[in-house]
């Protein structure tokens, strides 16, 4: 029998990968979408029992291992080799001192929650996923810039990876006006706009919501805003629960697993 070989994936992978992850989930998958990309930003693997039966991407920051894509051909599942990827990605971050892991797990997943539980990952936060329509709007009263220092944000969404935000961050996005607020009515809510780097048209957004007004606002401006830039799809990722409107669909709820590696 041939050895299991964890490596970097090949465009010649990709008939046969996309081929076990077609049905991953009920409404299929999104790695079709994103295959060049990650093959081209390097550290997608691939696992072969000879032949590929699991994938991962792996992203790698300064301080943070992101981990994305996680898939095992569904005959060759309960075996392992889901893990094994994991901790094949993890000894890089190590070699690099990277302090930690994260990966992104719908709370619904038993499976792929008891792997990372098994592997000593904890449920760090959990984000609800919205999608918002663009609609030209008149009524919303917004602030754009940096945001005070006594508002502590750990993480933001970059094209559904969620990355250190950091003082390097605020100057990026503070002077693209990518961060806006309102705090006209109670506790500030923020939220920092961003374009999908793997889907055109798509704006991602983190909101930080606080008081239902504030956050009404912020919205009606995102509505707006995306409308007037022409954008075909608004994914809004929040840590809190939004109030009914009709423009906004709840879609679903993740859990951001998290690892501390040294």
């Amino acid at each position: 029998m041939k050895q299991k070989l964890i490596r970097n994936a090949n465009q010649s992978d990709k008939i046969q990968v996309l081929n076990f992850c077609k049905n991953s989930f009920s409404w299929g998958d999104y790695i079709q979408d994103v295959w060049d990309s990650w093959l081209s930003e390097g550290n997608l693997l691939v696992i072969q029992n000879p032949n590929p039966v699991g994938i991962c991407h792996a992203f790698f920051s300064k301080t943070q291992l992101w981990i994305e894509g996680i898939r095992v051909d569904p005959n060759y599942r309960r075996q392992g080799f889901a893990s094994e990827l994991v901790k094949y990605v993890e000894s890089i971050a190590k070699e690099k001192q990277i302090l930690f892991s994260l990966m992104l797990i719908e709370t619904n997943n038993s499976p792929s929650l008891l792997m990372a539980k098994n592997l000593n990952y904890q449920i760090f936060q959990t984000w609800n996923y919205y999608s918002l329509a663009p609609q030209i709007t008149n009524h919303h009263k917004i602030k754009v810039g940096n945001i005070s220092d006594n508002y502590e944000i750990s993480h933001y969404v970059k094209s559904w990876r969620w990355l250190p935000f950091d003082d390097k961050e605020l100057f990026s996005l503070s002077s693209q006006n990518k961060i806006i607020f309102s705090d006209k009515s109670g506790e500030i809510s923020i939220a920092i706009l961003s374009d999908s780097e793997h889907f055109d048209k798509i704006m991602i957004v983190t909101l930080f919501s606080g008081s239902s007004s504030n956050t009404l606002e912020l919205i009606s401006y995102i509505q707006n805003y995306g409308a007037n830039q022409n954008y075909k799809k608004i994914q809004l990722l929040t840590r809190e629960k939004l109030p009914f409107l009709d423009n906004l669909e709840y879609k679903i709820s993740f859990n951001l697993m998290q690892k501390l590696l040294s």
